[in-house]
């Protein structure tokens, strides 16, 4: 590399450029003799900026939000109400954060506290939007071809004008497609393919509400005698925040989307309902009668707080 050449090479690192023509006159060399090697050209890239620093803060806002707070890469617009207690109160729901402080409570020191719990505040923002995220993801497009689980499997819906309501295809072609690792249950409709997206899916949820039903018998029948206990009637509920209930009298209250989940989900929620009608409480006696039918309770109840029913409205 010539000195001239080496320059233009310092230059344009620099965020400059010779071209021929430019700068200093260009000469050819008077002797036939090499040109010495100039010493090597050193470049030292500016410090990286820190990634934190190169992102944009993310934005949350409530759909009723009056105030805005940033709280370190995030900007957080928060519903603010003025209520009567003691203290300031936090929550973070599907719609954003909800912040209730007393009357005699400063606005700086509301914010003060929500610096404090920046880092739990933006943790709990980022799950609920991942959650919404899925949510709006597992929403169902009721048409021909549409899947949904059930029993922990994966079924797909089938248009057969020829079915009767709805039947589940689980023949030896069905459990061969299964075995081979590839989700092929399905379930024939009794629609056409003109059918409306509600026609398909008042006719799925009678089926599953059925086969809810059924399931649900069977598995009570299975653990009461285990449990040592008598259950008189058994009722399904569409609860949207209770997987099930029991009374003293012997009824059990079963939601009937627990279908959706596989049969050990089921077996730990038939078990916590048929062990209540020992111990009408949650203390360790009753722990201690569940575990003894359902092991790793545990896993049961991460499940149901972990894994997303379909939307099926």
């Amino acid at each position: 590399m010539t000195r001239q050449a080496a320059r233009a090479a310092l230059h344009a690192a620099a965020g400059q450029l010779d071209l021929p023509g430019f700068g200093e006159p260009t000469a050819p060399p008077t002797s036939a003799e090499p040109t010495p090697a100039p010493p090597p050209v050193i470049l030292v890239a500016p410090p990286a900026m820190p990634l934190a620093d190169a992102l944009a803060p993310t934005r949350f806002r409530h759909p009723r939000a009056e105030r805005e707070i940033d709280l370190g890469h995030a900007v957080v617009a928060y519903e603010f109400k003025r209520v009567r207690r003691r203290s300031i109160g936090m929550v973070v729901s599907a719609e954003g954060l909800t912040v209730r402080a007393p009357r005699w409570v400063g606005v700086g020191e509301v914010e003060a506290a929500l610096r404090e719990k920046a880092a739990w505040i933006r943790a709990k923002l980022v799950e609920q939007h991942e959650r919404a995220r899925k949510q709006a993801a597992s929403r169902i497009d009721w048409r021909d071809g549409a899947t949904l689980p059930f029993l922990g499997e994966t079924v797909i819906l089938v248009l057969d004008p020829r079915a009767t309501g709805a039947v589940l295809d689980s023949g030896a072609e069905a459990m061969q497609r299964q075995i081979s690792g590839v989700p092929r249950l399905t379930l024939h409709v009794g629609l056409p393919q003109t059918a409306a997206p509600e026609q398909i899916r008042d006719v799925v949820q009678a089926w599953l509400q059925r086969q809810a039903r059924r399931v649900f018998e069977e598995r009570c029948a299975l653990f009461a005698p285990r449990l040592g206990v008598q259950w008189r009637r058994l009722a399904l509920s569409s609860a949207q925040t209770r997987w099930g209930s029991a009374s003293a009298d012997g009824s059990i209250r079963l939601n009937w989307r627990l279908i959706h989940f596989a049969l050990p989900t089921i077996d730990y929620v038939v078990a916590h309902e048929l062990a209540h009608l020992r111990e009408m409480n949650h203390g360790p006696r009753f722990w201690d009668v569940v575990r003894s039918v359902i092991p790793d309770v545990d896993a049961a109840r991460g499940t149901l707080r972990q894994e997303l029913l379909p939307q099926l409205d």
